[in-house]
């Protein structure tokens, strides 16, 4: 479980192919490696993988095809900065909200808007997605957690602050870039138990179909 709070902008070191259609890769993190072991779990974009291996300052992590397939990892390539978070410790502050590293889908920036301040930054997003996207709610773009500011039928703002900006990878996005986004998991949890109830109710009725009425 992760918070969504990047602790360093790392940087893609290796990507090299192993057996059938997965990749293993090797990212420099000096932070998130000071204390990690074999079998950690580090966010890289938002991406919960395993450490394999760390060697001054550089860990290294098996990617699957599912993962490449899901995600925007499979264009890594050497030199790329990423997004790094060890998992969060359990009586430590949560300081964005509960992401779990599962990658929901890869989204789109399709445009920023510089302000004084800060930046609103779009996002096209998959329609199987969109359902889960609230304004004012939370999610995660890139292992980043970001407040909703508004929403549409297949696409939704976030505002960046300076912070945000200078020390993840959105600073750098451009227009057309791909992003992994990761809904809120208390939405899906709570449309699944809905669901189940309104399948149950003998009066309501209707299951899924019924939930979409109301949705």
């Amino acid at each position: 479980m992760f918070t969504g709070i990047v602790e360093e902008l790392g940087e893609i070191v290796r990507v090299t192919a192993t057996a059938g259609d997965s990749v293993l890769v090797a990212a420099r993190g000096p932070l998130v490696t000071s204390d990690a072991r074999h079998g950690d779990s580090i966010a890289v974009n938002g991406v919960c993988l395993t450490v394999v291996d760390t060697a001054d300052g550089v860990f290294t992590a098996d990617i699957m095809g599912e993962t490449l397939r899901r995600s925007a990892l499979g264009a890594l390539r050497p030199g790329d900065p990423v997004n790094l978070e060890r998992a969060a410790a359990l009586g430590s502050r949560l300081g964005g909200h509960l992401v779990q590293g599962h990658v929901d889908g890869v989204g789109e920036l399709i445009s920023r808007e510089p302000a004084e301040q800060w930046e609103t930054v779009r996002f096209r997003l998959p329609a199987a997605l969109a359902r889960y996207v609230v304004e004012k709610g939370s999610i995660t773009i890139d292992g980043v957690s970001l407040t909703v500011a508004e929403v549409g039928a297949d696409q939704f703002a976030v505002g960046l602050i300076p912070t945000t900006l200078s020390l993840t990878t959105l600073g750098a996005k451009r227009v057309g870039d791909s992003v992994n986004l990761e809904v809120d998991v208390v939405a899906k949890y709570v449309e699944r138990l809905l669901g189940a109830r309104l399948a149950d109710d003998p009066i309501g009725g209707g299951g899924a179909a019924a939930l979409d009425g109301v949705a």
